[in-house]
């Protein structure tokens, strides 16, 4: 995953004095995302987050004058209209991703994951970015949850955008899990850690790919000179037994079983996709299917 095969100097030519949107800025990857967006030549960067806290601790945490901390949520079609205007890069990292949370929520995570991003790309074919990269999850490969569900469509719609796209080139990121990401299951192990109990493990046989906060922030940024018209960039990221990980906290486990809408083992990439993509050293791409298996995009457009 670390091996790029990109100039560090060509990628900073499609950054060169340009005006970056990061939607979702505030949550774990799209801070990580930021940081390494700082690091290239760009004019500005906007930060959009409904979350006011974490914008105010992001805000004390980064000091740089190119920074614009923008507070608000993807629904509001208005305020993604203002966010968007004169940008010329998206990164779309904006979702309710909590498993649990988004199965007792269903009205709230449709409205966010798939009207909220139908909100971005609406408004994107009016201001006409010159990038729009989706962020979504190997949950959305044969989902079994909501959330899965909402990430699969959202893929969908993103790949449908690219195939009428006219300026704005449009992609997805599909990542497994980050490890610094916030709620996850380690934040759980070391509060229950702390007070000395047993962590709560959901099965022995459960598995996850996972990767750290930095290496998914380098591969969504180094996807962008790569982007074309609706590909899906899967990076090879390597699968962990939970009860591994686990071991390396406390010895002492509880086994609480499945819940609902997980899996025992996540996969990256479908057997079907792998028809459509090329098989790279630390990547899959997948193609485009509408253009692929031909779809008719007159259809598409109306």
């Amino acid at each position: 995953m670390s091996d790029r095969k990109l100039a560090k100097s060509k990628i900073g030519d499609v950054f060169k004095n340009k005006t970056v949107l990061v939607t979702g800025g505030a949550g774990s990857i799209g801070s990580a995302l930021i940081s390494k967006i700082l690091e290239y030549p760009i004019k500005s960067i906007r930060i959009l987050d409904n979350n006011e806290q974490a914008l105010f601790k992001l805000q004390h945490s980064l000091k740089d004058s190119r920074i614009r901390f923008l507070l608000g949520s993807i629904t509001d079609q208005r305020r993604v209209e203002m966010a968007c205007n004169n940008v010329n890069i998206i990164f779309h990292a904006a979702a309710i991703k909590n498993i649990e949370i988004s199965e007792f929520n269903p009205v709230e995570t449709i409205d966010t994951n798939i009207h909220g991003l139908t909100n971005l790309i609406q408004v994107a074919n009016r201001t006409k970015p010159n990038y729009f990269l989706n962020i979504s999850t190997d949950k959305a490969v044969y989902p079994s949850n909501l959330y899965g569900c909402t990430k699969q469509l959202g893929e969908r719609l993103v790949t449908w955008a690219g195939s009428i796209g006219q300026k704005t080139k449009f992609a997805t990121v599909r990542l497994g899990n980050v490890f610094e990401t916030q709620g996850n299951v380690f934040e759980v192990w070391k509060e229950q850690e702390k007070h000395n109990v047993p962590l709560s493990i959901t099965s022995l046989d459960m598995k996850r790919y996972y990767c750290h906060v930095n290496e998914a922030a380098d591969f969504i940024i180094g996807c962008i000179p790569l982007i074309k018209r609706g590909e899906i960039f899967v990076p090879k990221m390597r699968s962990y037994r939970l009860v591994d990980l686990a071991n390396k906290i406390s010895k002492k486990h509880k086994i609480i079983g499945i819940r609902q809408g997980e899996k025992i083992e996540e996969v990256l990439i479908s057997d079907e996709e792998k028809l459509f993509s090329i098989d790279k050293k630390d990547m899959w791409i997948i193609s485009n299917w509408n253009r692929q298996i031909g779809f008719p995009l007159n259809l598409l457009e109306k």
